[in-house]
């Protein structure tokens, strides 16, 4: 390894790491594998960045003024992301598979957030990423279109499950799927020839196909599969990146963490906030009493809800006192993630925080949230305000966690950053 200076304007030196394929799937130059073009623009590099509860991801996510784009800097000597290979002035371009080069930069504090422990970084060096800019490309359509796998909850009907399994002969671990269409597993989302890769919540890696058949009649009427088409298991195979349902799309799931935005009337919210313990064996905060007819009610709220977080922030680790302090922090309206008993349960048994996969969409013109996105079916965004100031209640709520720095390198320039 050797020592390179950083791009202009960062007066901290970084560590470059050079290939070497020796070093196998923690060796951070994971990249496309097309060439680069004639007019000098590089292609994304994909890292897959986990930590433990005691640790950041290592870096700060910055918005400055005079430059475009999301970008990484502070990369930390020794942590997770400079581990991985990140370097300082890559423009971020995707979170889990979503693309955030156009979104404003609370939005994508808040999904690095929420992504938990584990997050897939898609990332452009800066000198390409300018150089794309200026030729006008569309940096979206240099990203593949799909690189989630999916998970699915399939509930067994008549007939059974809907899919039957099939693995090369005296293998372990390699299983696909034939889906019988308009059958529960079609209807839950499974897509037909995709690869089965956890078996409700843990990995058929070692399994073999009498083991498999075995844990599939021990699930009862309702099952969790974690699959992936062959391009998408592909993409990670060729890039040594393992691939967990903390990267799924759960948009085919039945549990949805629901957002609801209230504004007190003339006899308060209208809902009791207690204490009591949560399917995972801890504490939560949970809503009861919802009165008929008041904000808490007209925006969907029901009880039983466990409240995931206030204002933008989570409350993992908060008590009662300190929830409410949160409620009440602004005086006339709150904004609550919440969600409802049986996706709380389903989460906590597959081992997923149901915080992680909640995911907000462009927000329209004038509504006051962003909405969840959702299919035919699914729970619908309740919202009692809508009003001229778009989604600023959300991001000044987000943005309590984002430090705004008066820099002295240019006259009036602000930055916004956030560490990982």
């Amino acid at each position: 390894m050797k020592q390179t200076k950083g791009l202009k304007g960062d007066k901290m030196s970084i560590i470059k790491f050079e290939f070497n394929p020796k070093v196998g799937i923690d060796n951070p130059a994971l990249t496309l594998t097309e060439d680069t073009d004639c007019e000098g623009v590089g292609e994304p590099r994909f890292y897959l960045l986990t930590k433990d509860n005691t640790e950041t991801f290592g870096f700060c996510l910055h918005e400055e003024l005079g430059f475009q784009g999301h970008i990484i800097r502070q990369i930390e000597l020794g942590g997770v992301a400079q581990r991985r290979g990140l370097q300082d002035g890559d423009r971020l371009l995707q979170v889990n598979g979503h693309f955030v080069d156009h979104m404003d930069h609370v939005r994508v504090v808040q999904k690095i957030k929420a992504s938990g422990n584990q997050v897939l970084l898609a990332v452009l060096d800066g000198d390409s990423y300018e150089a794309a800019k200026s030729l006008g490309r569309d940096l979206s359509q240099m990203l593949p279109d799909d690189i989630r796998p999916r998970l699915c909850h399939v509930t067994r009907d008549k007939s059974g499950f809907g899919f039957s399994v099939s693995c090369p002969e005296g293998t372990k671990g390699t299983f696909q799927l034939s889906v019988l269409q308009d059958g529960p597993a079609d209807r839950a989302g499974v897509p037909p020839g995709s690869w089965l890769l956890e078996l409700n919540g843990d990995s058929v890696k070692s399994y073999s196909h009498t083991q498999l058949t075995k844990k599939l009649k021990q699930s009862g009427n309702k099952v969790t599969l974690l699959v992936a088409s062959s391009a998408v298991e592909e993409f990670y195979r060729l890039r040594g990146l393992r691939v967990t349902a903390a990267l799924a799309d759960t948009s085919w799931l039945p549990f949805k963490v629901r957002e609801l935005h209230l504004v007190k009337g003339p006899a308060g919210y209208g809902f009791l906030l207690k204490e009591d313990d949560c399917s995972s064996g801890g504490v939560g905060q949970f809503l009861w009493d919802v009165d008929v007819g008041l904000p808490a009610e007209q925006a969907g709220m029901k009880e039983g809800d466990r409240v995931l977080a206030v204002n933008g922030e989570s409350i993992e680790g908060l008590d009662h006192e300190q929830t409410v302090h949160r409620i009440r922090a602004r005086e006339d309206q709150v904004t609550l993630l919440v969600i409802d008993p049986a996706g709380d349960e389903f989460y906590h048994s597959i081992g997923l925080s149901s915080l992680q996969f909640f995911e907000d969409s462009e927000p329209a013109s004038g509504s006051c949230t962003p909405s969840l996105p959702s299919r035919s079916g699914s729970p619908a965004l309740c919202d009692v305000e809508v009003g001229p100031k778009g989604p600023v209640s959300w991001l000044m709520a987000a943005a309590n966690s984002i430090e705004i720095i008066q820099s002295q390198r240019q006259e009036e320039q602000t930055k916004l950053c956030q560490a990982f």
